[in-house]
């Protein structure tokens, strides 16, 4: 499936405004990834399941015990270098998406992509990040790519 082909099949649902989950299939379709983003300065969920911070800096203003995540995977973050490219400018993000979807396939960031790709496999998966548009962050495009990799044949 081309990464065109698996953008069209991907659809993000608003959950009361709050959590975005990634959703496979048309718009509507009963058939949902085990994948979920959302921010980090949301209220938890009961539906979030792990929740795992993906951004490579720690949030501002977040104190460890408000954040309630489980983990804190900053090796699945994009590097600092594409990172500070990108710096969430729209009109970037499809590069920055191919780019980023390439340092998934190698190093650290593959290592950390199997990681939450096992995590994913036995509960929801909820990948959390700071950004104000999580559609257009690492952690939208992790969602994808693990989403992708869950439903492939």
């Amino acid at each position: 499936m081309s990464d065109d082909t698996a953008l069209a099949e991907l659809a993000w649902e608003n959950e009361g405004g709050r959590v975005l989950r990634l959703v496979a299939g048309a718009p509507g379709s009963p058939r949902t990834a085990g994948v979920r983003v959302g921010r980090i300065y949301d209220p938890v969920s009961e539906h979030d399941g792990t929740r795992v911070l993906v951004d490579r800096l720690w949030p501002r203003g977040m104190t460890r015990s408000r954040a309630q995540i489980d983990e804190w995977c900053k090796a699945a973050a994009p590097s600092t270098a594409l990172r500070t490219w990108y710096h969430h400018d729209p009109q970037r993000f499809a590069e920055f998406r191919r780019r980023y979807r390439r340092e998934l396939d190698t190093g650290e960031q593959a290592t950390a992509r199997r990681h939450l790709a096992e995590l994913m496999r036995h509960r929801t998966l909820t990948l959390l990040t700071a950004s104000r548009e999580p559609a257009i962050s690492e952690a939208g495009v992790l969602a994808e790519l693990l989403t992708e990799h869950l439903h492939s044949p």
